[in-house]
């Protein structure tokens, strides 16, 4: 009997792994087709052109004339809005799945309810409480508007645009491998290796770990892209912090401040942080004037946000260090030692990925050659886990899916805005929406000064960590810490908890001269 389980163990990972190819295949095979292909079709009948759109005198006409030309805008962006506060509200989906959950035995024995159904409404809310998925499920009401309005054609030729002609699919899938290759073992013992160099100035204690990882970790970004770090920081701080059972505040003061020094802390290259990605090539940012106009100052804020938490939170630290101490007798200590060739056949795997970032189909097959060594090598890795990647994958497609049709409203406030309520509204229009959904219409907008290309990609940056659908990167972190925060992350404590480091990027990027 326990051969045959054996087997079908081996059997479901197998079949699993075959559903994670054929998705990325499917994934990639759209990210990678030709642009020209899609020319040969007609014309799309939505949505509209920015460039289409007549100005008016004000913004309030102008967004109404907008709507009165095409209907269908104001009734995506309702849906859009709806799936925002489906985003804050999740955690109401999660009371109410756990509460059916304890009372199934006594509704069953007094109602006569079959569990079986008691069952599947509690898993019916849990997957509605599921925080990565939820702008998935609004794309069911989106898709079904369009082809109502338009037709099937119309849905697939937005599709294929967004895929052909933006490449906006092809981050998705690098997200899945990115961080299915930083969560490995050999990276993070690699990581942590790097890491503890800083600790050990401080003792290696608790705090010394938190403020290392919160330093090193975000400007690691910058180089190995800011899913892949924020991955090696979430898992170190759940290893090194999070396990000592720090208060609530600590908590959400540590998740904020990861958010926001992840977002600011990828300016430092032209090539790692998904905001920035939108706009380098478009407007000509290359890796020396980005270092220069925005990465000195991220990372200063980064050092001093981290500081003034530390210090807030001094005698706490303290008391986690106590609680280390008395642990440390009772953790069992893993004494195989990583060989060094499998460390750097994993990090040259990264560094591939990176490389071969706009190259979908590539990369999916670098992707099955990693798979492939980590299975040759499982004496010393365990095998991947692919849930969260795909999670955080399909979060970032349906976010991008949905807010590519909020141009028509976002491109004339942006315009609107002086220099201080641009930056101002920036940072407002990120915490609802993804921050590199903000640079990329910014981009579109003609007649752009290089004032407020600074300014837009500033606030994008600054805002990053208000919110979880902020900065697509934030998923993959609650991804891992999520099981510190019981009922889920209050989205209004993260904001409370990144206020604070968000109001010190704002202040240096702002009245820092460019």
């Amino acid at each position: 009997m326990l051969r045959i389980n054996e087997t079908r163990s081996k059997g479901i990972s197998f079949a699993a792994k075959l559903a994670v190819f054929a998705a990325l295949a499917l994934l990639a095979h759209a990210a990678g087709a030709s642009a020209q292909d899609v020319q040969e079709h007609s014309p799309l009948l939505y949505p509209i052109p920015l460039q289409s759109y007549p100005t008016e005198a004000n913004l309030w006409e102008t967004l109404c004339r907008r709507v009165r030309m095409e209907p269908l805008n104001l009734y995506v962006s309702i849906i859009f809005l709806c799936a925002v506060i489906h985003t804050f509200c999740y955690r109401v989906f999660l009371r109410w799945s756990a509460s059916v959950k304890e009372r199934k035995q006594r509704l069953t024995g007094i109602t006569g309810i079959s569990e079986d159904h008691i069952s599947t409404i509690s898993k019916v809310l849990k997957l509605f409480g599921e925080v990565e998925i939820i702008f998935a499920l609004w794309l069911i009401p989106l898709f079904a508007l369009i082809c109502w309005f338009y037709g099937y054609h119309t849905l697939a030729g937005y599709m294929n645009k967004l895929a052909y002609e933006q490449d906006k699919y092809a981050e998705p899938v690098f997200v899945i491998v990115i961080m299915c290759m930083a969560s490995a073992r050999p990276v993070i013992l690699f990581a942590t290796n790097l890491i503890s160099r800083l600790a050990r100035f401080g003792g290696e204690t608790v705090g010394a770990w938190w403020v290392s990882i919160l330093v090193a970790g975000p400007l690691l970004g910058s180089f190995i892209t800011e899913p892949a770090a924020i991955m090696i920081c979430a898992i170190l701080l759940s290893e090194k912090f999070y396990k000592y059972g720090p208060s609530r505040a600590l908590k959400y003061a540590t998740l904020g401040l990861l958010f926001v020094s992840i977002s600011v802390g990828g300016t430092l290259s032209h090539f790692s942080a998904p905001p920035v990605l939108m706009v380098a090539k478009t407007w000509d940012w290359g890796l020396a004037f980005m270092f220069k106009t925005f990465g000195i100052k991220a990372i200063v804020g980064i050092v001093c946000a981290t500081a003034l938490y530390f210090a807030v939170f001094g005698k706490e630290f303290k008391l986690l260090q106590q609680r280390r101490q008395s642990a440390i007798d009772s953790e069992a200590s893993d004494g195989q030692k990583m060989p060094a060739w499998i460390t750097c056949t994993n990090i040259a795997f990264i560094v591939g990925s990176v490389l071969l970032l706009h190259y979908p189909v590539l990369l999916v097959f670098l992707f099955l050659a990693f798979i492939g060594f980590v299975d040759v090598t499982s004496h010393f890795q365990p095998h991947l886990k692919y849930r969260s990647p795909i999670l955080v994958g399909i979060f970032l497609a349906a976010l991008v899916t949905h807010g590519s049709l909020q141009g028509w409203w976002i491109e004339p406030v942006l315009m609107s805005m002086e220099d201080k309520i641009l930056f101002a509204g920036t940072i407002f229009l990120t915490a609802f929406n993804d921050n590199a959904a903000i640079t990329y219409l910014a981009s579109l907008v003609p007649n752009f000064s290089d004032a407020m290309k600074y300014i837009v990609l500033s606030g994008a940056v600054s805002g990053g960590g208000l919110t979880v659908i902020a900065n697509a990167p934030n998923l993959a972190g609650l991804s891992v810490l999520k099981e510190h925060f019981k009922g889920g992350v209050s989205p209004i404590l993260l904001f409370a908890g990144a206020a604070v480091p968000t109001a010190i990027m704002s202040v240096l990027f702002y009245f820092w001269s460019v």
